[in-house]
């Protein structure tokens, strides 16, 4: 592995995987409401989300009884992997078979290592959800693309980390949201945000302060292939009109933010410039609107932790 040379970024057309991102969405949904069930709640909800690893997606360390234990999606031995700090070691191949044998096999392989789970079987954020444990409609998984998927994860949370470093105030992990599938990085102004009217708990919870959020989603509905996106809540006045880079990069007023299409990142001359401009263009656009104190908030220009490691 050369430390120097470009990341790779591979094609990912929705249409080709459309059945593999369906089934794997609802794979992490049930692996990620382990994390839901027995970590602690953190504001916004921090204690829900997968990470990046160096094979695929992992919930890191879940406290259980007087132990932890994690759970790792390897998209490279293609395995969903258990572990324990009493030792226990357990795997589930990831090949195709239904989401209801595959909520079978894990809570088996729970009850087995002496972990006793009792989750929501009931999928979240996605249009007709079916009951983890009937649901036989989605049953697909093509390792290539499973894995390509967690290779432009490795790009994105590499890239989104650099992007944070330069964040003094409060600030995100890089994270997976299992629910809404998809990588993100958000940073906080320190004001709160007015209140939502008829906001649900989860959303009162997520956005009860003024932030600015970058993302990498695979693509659904309106928008028919993977796309980065970023926003700003509560969106200042003007900028949905704001010039922001790549040019390619564009307002989309069905979603309320801004979208740069993943094909365009990846035949760009440098994808890794472009994702980073499209990151800090859309911060500075909805923090200057939105009158953050960006001096105080951001690592100054003469001293930044990543130039200076390099």
């Amino acid at each position: 592995m050369n430390s120097a040379a470009s990341l790779v970024w591979p094609e990912l057309p929705l249409a080709a995987w459309q059945d593999t991102y369906d089934t794997l969405h609802m794979w992490t949904q049930i692996i990620g409401k382990l994390r839901l069930e027995f970590c602690t709640h953190f504001n916004h909800w921090w204690e829900v989300p997968l990470y990046v690893n160096a094979v695929g997606l992992t919930t890191s360390a879940v406290p259980y009884g007087d132990g932890i234990f994690d759970a790792e999606f390897d998209f490279i031995a293609h395995r969903l992997v258990f572990r324990a700090s009493d030792g226990q070691r357990k795997e589930i191949a990831l090949a195709p078979k239904s989401v209801a044998q595959f909520y079978s096999e894990v809570m088996e392989t729970l009850h087995a290592m002496g972990i006793e789970a009792k989750i929501w079987h009931m999928p979240v954020e996605v249009p007709d959800p079916i009951p983890f444990d009937v649901d036989t409609k989605h049953t697909s998984y093509n390792p290539e693309f499973a894995q390509r998927f967690w290779r432009i994860l490795t790009n994105c949370d590499t890239l989104f980390k650099r992007f944070r470093s330069s964040f003094l105030g409060k600030v995100s992990p890089v994270h997976f949201f299992w629910g809404s599938f998809d990588l993100a990085v958000t940073r906080f102004s320190g004001r709160r945000a007015p209140k939502r009217p008829g906001a649900d708990s989860i959303t009162r919870d997520a956005y009860s302060h003024e932030v600015s959020s970058v993302g990498f989603w695979p693509g659904g509905g309106a928008v028919k292939g993977a796309a980065f996106y970023s926003y700003t809540a509560p969106s200042p006045e003007g900028f949905s009109s704001a010039r922001v880079q790549p040019k390619e990069a564009f307002w989309s007023k069905e979603l309320g933010e801004f979208l740069l299409m993943y094909d365009d990142v990846r035949n760009a001359p440098s994808p890794e410039q472009a994702v980073l401009d499209f990151c800090q263009s859309t911060y500075e656009a909805g923090a200057n609107l939105a009158k953050w104190d960006r001096k105080a908030l951001e690592v100054p220009s003469s001293f930044h932790p990543a130039k200076q490691a390099s």
